[in-house]
């Protein structure tokens, strides 16, 4: 209704019944949202709660009167076909779609189609792409790993960032993405489609709509009908009728979608609405908000699977963008046009979440999000990423809120995957996680272990940066030939042509980090780039020399925390710290402490200040490895 054109003030009638009790009591969400009523504001929009006769005066009320029975004398009565219509395509559509997936005990082949129903579990969770076992948080790949030798390249060895290129990638209507399509070989996403294939070949499809009558669980009956859609496809006739009409694999799928909805069995319905293709509401609406604010998005699980948005698109668009980024992981696709939809709204009601940063990758947030789950629940990733799916939208919500402001949370109820996330009060520590160089040192408490890890690698995983962060790299390119950071070189040429300020140049240097696979390391990386501006800004020297090797610089920085651990017999001397011919290593050849990129834990877990803080370290290694600086006399490496 375009209300806007109406006189009075578009009116909401807020039903509350039995339905919405949770153990008969009102929910969390519930709660909430009637005290945000209250307040008058809602996701920045402003409301007004009351009586419905409290709006009778300022309301513009239509009078429907088309819909009565006039000929039979009763207008006043809904007209007999208008109800009939709202009968057939709502009540029935509803219980009738439930029923053709209803139990049907059928015990002739019980035992016959027990290995069918072995063959078929799980056919959904096959289908998931979301990884947080990793140390890369699923992002580790061949290229990543030849990177990390890149440090002791020669700068003729090394690739140069084409900056003569538009930094924008293109939109899905260029013949160029189709070029690309069909030269890259497709990446296959799933964790278990592998092995799918061949333990269904002998199944038939007869036996499976027994099992589908059968079954009672609706996860099962999903495994039974994501097979179905894999090989069959979701037009295809099951051989029942309803009505008289034929019923699809599809018509199924949407009864088994309502069913989840009535039982709020949140992942269920984020992979069906997946499967049939559903988006959510205002979809780019909400992709435009976060462009306009000058965010770039990218969707797809990183590294090799992201496409970036750079500029609005249609709704079917972006729908078959997201999709084509997810491939087969319906569930991470849903979720991800659900997360684009919160995004939207805190960028309009709280923009200082999005300070300092200009991509926001969901893909990474996504593995990020499960990765905080593991952690507060201690569990393994495939755990938390069903966790993180069966979330319901409140909570998805509330976690992403958590997410982008940096704080603690902990999780005070859990019930078949309905989580209650709330704050934990418990921490006085300021969570804002930005790199400060001021010289006034703040009071804050002991830090609590694990506490900077997480910091690091939130703020990686969401691409924020200290402020002015991209200004000042540019003042360092001034000064040296260039930055290599991951195998890639941002040359000096680039003051050349770009300012200071100028969104094009943030762009540049942002696409180089990108390439960092891990989170808390890019932060790092971001760390020694940031005592590299104090060299430049306080006239240390008229130049920096040639091309400057950042991640040597961290590494050198990591050997020299490691030789102070071996001396002051600190906590790293239970993993890293300890002579080379001494280190233990673990099963896959990483670091026994877990660090990402050969980097202790401990180090990512210091603080940035102090004398055992992380860029105490960087401009120790700064100091050793830049030829030119002084070798002698007074210089304080102390950062305060």
């Amino acid at each position: 209704m375009h209300w806007r054109n109406m006189l009075g003030r578009p009116t909401i009638s807020l039903v509350a019944s039995r339905s919405h009790l949770e153990d008969g009591k009102l929910p969390l969400a519930m709660m909430t949202t009637m005290k945000k009523l209250k307040s008058g504001y809602i996701n920045g929009t402003r409301v007004t709660l009351g009586n419905l006769s409290d709006f009778l005066s300022t309301s513009c009320i239509t009078n429907l009167s088309f819909l009565g029975s006039h000929e039979e004398g009763m207008p006043d009565k809904l007209n007999l076909q208008v109800q009939q219509y709202l009968e057939e395509h709502s009540v029935r559509t509803l219980s009738q779609k439930c029923q053709l997936l209803n139990a049907r005990r059928t015990s002739a082949k019980g035992r016959h189609l027990l290995k069918r129903r072995m063959s078929v579990k799980g056919a959904v969770k096959k289908t998931r792409s979301i990884n947080v076992d990793s140390e890369t948080l699923g992002m580790e790949s061949e290229a990543s790993l030849e990177r990390r030798g890149s440090m002791f390249f020669t700068s003729n060895q090394l690739d140069v960032v084409d900056h003569s290129k538009d930094m924008r990638s293109p939109s899905p209507e260029e013949p160029n993405r189709e070029f690309r399509k069909r030269e890259t070989p497709a990446v296959t996403i799933s964790k278990y489609r592998q092995q799918s294939d061949s333990q269904y070949a002998d199944t038939e499809v007869e036996e499976l709509f027994a099992m589908l009558r059968e079954s009672e669980a609706l996860e099962e009956q999903g495994d039974i009908l994501q097979y179905l859609v894999d090989t069959k496809g979701l037009d295809f006739n099951t051989g029942m009728l309803e009505y008289g009409k034929v019923v699809t694999v599809k018509d199924l799928l949407k009864g088994l979608y309502e069913k989840a909805c009535q039982q709020k069995m949140w992942g269920l319905v984020r992979h069906t609405a997946g499967m049939l293709g559903k988006r959510v509401e205002d979809l780019a609406k909400s992709v435009t908000d976060l462009l306009v604010r000058q965010k770039q998005i990218t969707v797809g699980m990183p590294p090799n699977n992201e496409h970036t948005i750079t500029a609005p698109l249609p709704e079917s668009d972006l729908r078959l963008l997201i999709r084509e980024a997810y491939g087969e992981d319906d569930s991470a696709a849903m979720l991800t046009q659900e997360l684009l939809l919160y995004l939207a709204m805190f960028i309009r009601t709280e923009p200082q979440l999005f300070l300092e940063m200009l991509r926001l990758r969901v893909g990474l947030i996504i593995q990020v999000m499960a990765t905080e789950l593991s952690r507060t629940l201690i569990c393994d990733g495939d755990e938390a990423s069903e966790h993180l799916l069966n979330l319901s939208p409140f909570e998805m919500k509330n976690l992403l809120h958590h997410i982008l402001s940096g704080k603690e949370f902990a999780i005070s109820s859990v019930g078949r995957g309905n989580f209650s996330i709330v704050t934990n009060k418990s921490s006085r520590i300021s969570k804002k996680s930005h790199i400060s160089l001021g010289d006034a040192a703040e009071e804050v408490e002991p830090d609590r272990q694990g506490q900077w890890l997480r910091r690091r690698r939130l703020d990686g995983a969401l691409n924020r940066v200290p402020r002015d962060f991209y200004p000042r790299v540019w003042g360092i390119l001034e000064k040296c030939q260039g930055l290599d950071i991951a195998g890639k070189v941002l040359p000096q040429t680039l003051t050349q042509e770009m300012t200071p300020g100028e969104l094009k140049f943030a762009l540049a240097v942002e696409t180089v980090l990108n390439t960092i696979p891990q989170p808390e390391y890019r932060q790092l990386i971001v760390e020694a780039l940031m005592v590299l501006t104090l060299v430049v800004e306080y006239n240390v020297v008229a130049t920096l020399g040639g091309i400057i090797q950042v991640e040597y610089l961290v590494h050198k920085a990591n050997e020299l925390f490691l030789d102070d651990q071996m001396k002051c017999e600190g906590d790293a001397t239970l993993c890293c710290a300890k002579p080379k011919e001494m280190r233990e290593t673990s099963r896959l050849g990483g670091l026994l402490c877990g660090g990402a990129a050969g980097i202790c834990q401990h180090f990512y877990d210091s603080a940035p200040s102090g004398c055992y803080g992380t860029m105490t370290y960087l401009t120790r290694a700064i100091a050793i490895t830049l030829d030119c600086l002084p070798k002698h006399g007074e210089l304080d490496c102390t950062i305060s």
